[in-house]
Order: C-alpha cells, then structure tokens, then sequence
C-alpha cells in the first residue's frame, strides 16, 4: 500500500505559479512510478504528467507542456509538480497518483490514488 498527500494548491491569477508537493509514506516509493491527474468541474479526470521511478522517462499531456514540469526527489518520497503560465482552464482539483510503470499512468491506469488538492486560476 501507498498512501499519498498533496499539498500546495490555493489560487492564483492568470499566469502566475504554484508548486503541488505529494508526499508518500512507505518503503518502496523509489519502486513506483508516479503522476498527477486533474478533474475539473463537470469534466472527467485527466492526465497532466507522469514520471518513471528513476526519473529517465517523463510523460506530458499536450495542454500543459512547457508550462508544467514534474519532478521527484526519492530520497524525500515526494514528487513535485511546477506549474508556470497557468491558464483559467487549468483549475481543477490536482491528484496525485502512483503505479508500476509510468506508461500506465499514462493510460490512466493507475493502483493508488491521493485526496486531491485545488487549484484555481482567476482571470
């Protein structure tokens, strides 16, 4: 099992940045891969990012590339989502997410889910 927290979302206006931090307990969080997905009001949950476990392979939606940049740090079993340039269409609630292979998440196949945290972009 993986239990997952995010933390660092909030509001912000048309083209500033915020950083989403998910923390993840456990032993074996260098063995998984890891993503964020993100569902706004009235839409279905999608994919913006994934990272494999060694950080060598990454995985970006279209809408949000150049713009969002996930990274991880194993040594805290955290894994980080910088978002620049945000757009009022970026709002949603941001979840974090952890899976065998970075490629699923990219399918959004995904073993472990985190709560989700808000993040609202006014215009």
């Amino acid at each position: 099992q993986v239990q997952l927290v995010e933390s660092g979302g909030g509001l912000v206006q048309a083209g500033g940045s915020l950083r989403l931090s998910c923390a993840a307990d456990g032993r074996t969080f260098s063995n998984y891969a890891m993503g964020w997905f993100r569902q706004a009001p009235g839409k279905e949950r999608e994919f913006v990012t994934a990272i494999s476990w060694s950080g060598g392979s990454l995985y970006y939606a279209d809408s949000v590339k150049g713009r969002f940049t996930i990274s991880r740090d194993n040594a805290k079993n955290t894994v980080y989502l910088q978002m620049n340039s945000l757009k009022p269409e970026d709002t949603a609630v941001y979840y974090c997410a952890a899976d065998r292979a970075a490629s699923r998440l990219r399918l959004g196949i995904t073993d472990y889910w985190g709560q989700g945290t808000q993040v609202t972009v006014s215009s």
